[in-house]
């Protein structure tokens, strides 16, 4: 459990949540500007908060000689810190709060479903079955603790990425579920990349580090613990090492994907979040070899046990829109190839 003291020091600021989102953002971004238009406010502003909260830490996060913006190693060591901080609170205050407004279907779902399938695949569902209200819990990072959302009933549903290399423990016979939708991991990289201080290429990046063992490329991580992070674990163990140098971590695809265009590193995403960069030329693939690519399920869990109207409403649209055909929408909603 973390903590921050109730009072304050003589001469210190009071400590406040939108440090430590501002902080994450800037991490997320490595640009001051492009934080603070993210975060809402003008860039001197956004710059004396994170000044506010290096003084409480007494600690240099933020390395100011180098661009873009680098975490300095109290900064990298105090990231995993702020983003646990950040979601305690906010999981604190769902928890406290009075019920949900009578009517409204939960969901809990990881962050990149929410924004690239869950808004056309309720708009199918409606068209098919009548109009839903819905409630998302944001997405905590972590597997398990996406799973709590829903074993712990704070969820009707869970909509999740699924993978056979990434099992799930739910028991079987407490909780079903549909096969939605499906997408692709597929590691992608900036059209241009500096290595060792050199432009290169990025296309087809990772089959030359395969190539050239000496050469170590930069690497963007989901980390250890969240959906991607352990399916990629496991698929990297299985495929040709390559040498690689990790330059940012982040739970959520579309931080990554920021990172990505900027030329900080090889990254693995899904194909429907990335999709436009692809096509903008912005991002690039990093191998033609499709075996580091991850195909991957869209699935939607639910407790097995009978529920109320409305879920069961919302699950029978699903199963029989399931009837008429295969789940061949990819989560931009567009056909599948």
């Amino acid at each position: 459990m973390i903590a921050f003291a109730a009072q304050k020091a003589p001469g210190d600021a009071q400590m406040e949540i939108k440090w430590l989102e501002d902080f994450v953002t800037l991490a997320d971004t490595s640009s001051f500007s492009r934080a603070a238009e993210l975060r809402n406010v003008t860039q001197p502003a956004f710059s004396r908060r994170i000044k506010q909260l290096e003084g409480w830490l007494g600690a240099t996060l933020i390395s100011r000689a180098t661009m873009p913006a680098e975490l300095t190693p109290a900064g990298r060591n105090f990231l995993p810190v702020a983003q646990e901080a950040i979601r305690t609170f906010y999981a604190a205050r769902e928890a406290l709060r009075p019920a949900h407004e009578p009517g409204l279907i939960r969901f809990a779902a990881l962050h990149t479903l929410t924004v690239t399938f869950f808004p056309r695949w309720l708009k199918t569902l409606e068209g098919a079955g009548g109009a839903f209200s819905t409630s998302l819990i944001p997405d905590r990072g972590g597997i398990e603790a996406n799973l709590d959302a829903l074993v712990g009933d704070e969820a009707d549903f869970f909509l999740t990425y699924a993978h056979p290399e990434v099992p799930f423990h739910l028991d079987r016979g407490q909780f079903a579920s549909l096969t939605v939708g499906r997408d692709r991991l597929m590691p992608l990289v900036s059209a241009e990349i500096a290595i060792s201080g050199q432009l290169q290429p990025g296309r087809n990046l990772l089959d030359r580090a395969v190539a050239q063992p000496r050469l170590a490329i930069p690497y963007l991580s989901y980390g250890f613990n969240s959906f991607f992070g352990v399916a990629l674990s496991r698929l990297l163990l299985r495929r040709p090492p390559f040498r690689r140098r990790t330059t940012h971590e982040n739970t959520i695809s579309a931080g990554l994907m920021n990172m990505a265009v900027t030329g900080a590193g090889v990254c693995w995403l899904p194909e429907s979040l990335a999709r436009e960069e692809m096509e903008a030329g912005r991002l690039v693939p990093a191998s033609v070899d499709e075996g580091w690519n991850l195909d991957l399920e869209v699935r939607l869990y639910r407790h097995a046990a009978s529920r109320t109207g409305k879920v069961e409403d919302f699950w029978r649209t699903a199963r029989q829109l399931l009837e008429r055909g295969p789940p061949d929408i990819r989560p931009s909603g567009r056909a599948a190839p």
